[in-house]
């Protein structure tokens, strides 16, 4: 009977290592619709605001005003090439300093104004090059975790295919944070896990079972706020529909979040990530 028990275990995680990589696989499919597909098909209209104020224009992080429902609101977004081509326009997705203090200038301007704040993620992870690094990466981060804590606005957090690491995470504290069914959102990425905990990346399949790194582990474990059901195969196969979806839930969630004062917001938005995870003495 043990000797059945464990061979039904092995099976079974197996069966989940399989199911989780098959998630990774689609969430960074190239063909899997980015943030300005999004962008185009929710909002009315779109306007986009460029450069930090410091150094340049991070490509790889699209901000700007848009209206959703005829509602003014901010919208700041990470965004993958729709091909080769783009993608190494758009730096694969991975931010630099300067798109970070691009954002939180755009999100800053929000306060002001009195505009929700709607955040796209989709990035492997923060550009780790050296230039980045000399240019400020990690404080960069660190100064969007810590402001984005201030801001007296409504903000929602969109995971719509990687979210990777601290790069994620700058566009992640939010009020209310949603995954879409097959993304993934993590520390780093199961390989880089593979390698340092194994010392060999070719086990990523079964790092990212081990990782809990999908949309369905981390509701259970209240990391994130909800999770939207895409179509059968991935929300490439109907962006339309997928973005119908996400539209009606933010237009839903933006007049609860209208509700409440600018004390609450503030108050709520600390106290969920403080209460995040368990602590044993």
């Amino acid at each position: 009977m043990e000797k059945l028990e464990r061979v039904q275990k092995i099976l079974n995680k197996r069966l989940d290592s399989k199911d989780v990589w098959k998630k990774v696989i689609l969430a960074r499919m190239i063909e899997r619709p980015t943030s300005l597909d999004y962008i185009e098909n929710i909002f009315d209209s779109f306007i986009e605001l460029h450069g930090d104020r410091y150094f340049g224009d991070d490509p790889s992080v699209v901000c700007g005003i848009g209206l959703l429902d005829g509602e003014p609101v901010t919208i700041v977004a990470q965004q993958k090439g729709r091909n080769t081509e783009e993608n190494i326009k758009r730096n694969f997705g991975m931010p630099e300093p300067d798109g970070y203090r691009k954002s939180i200038r755009i999100m800053k301007q929000a306060h002001k104004f009195d505009r929700p704040i709607i955040c796209f993620v989709d990035t492997p992870g923060a550009f780790c090059g050296m230039e980045a690094e000399e240019r400020g990466q990690g404080e960069a981060i660190a100064r969007n975790l810590m402001e984005i804590f201030k801001l007296e606005v409504p903000i929602i957090s969109l995971i719509i295919g990687e979210g990777g690491s601290g790069g994620a995470l700058a566009f992640a504290v939010a009020d209310s944070v949603w995954m879409l069914e097959n993304s993934i959102y993590s520390i780093l990425s199961p390989e880089g896990f593979a390698g340092i905990l194994w010392k060999d990346a070719s086990k990523a399949r079964e790092a990212a079972a081990v990782m809990k790194i999908t949309a369905e582990d981390l509701k259970k474990y209240g990391i994130i706020d909800k999770v939207l059901k895409e179509p059968a195969g991935g929300a490439q196969k109907d962006v339309g529909k997928m973005s119908r979806v996400i539209k009606e839930q933010l237009i839903e969630k933006i007049g609860i979040l209208r509700k409440r004062s600018k004390k609450e917001l503030l108050e709520n938005r600390y106290n969920k990530f403080r209460h995040i995870g368990k602590f044993l003495d």
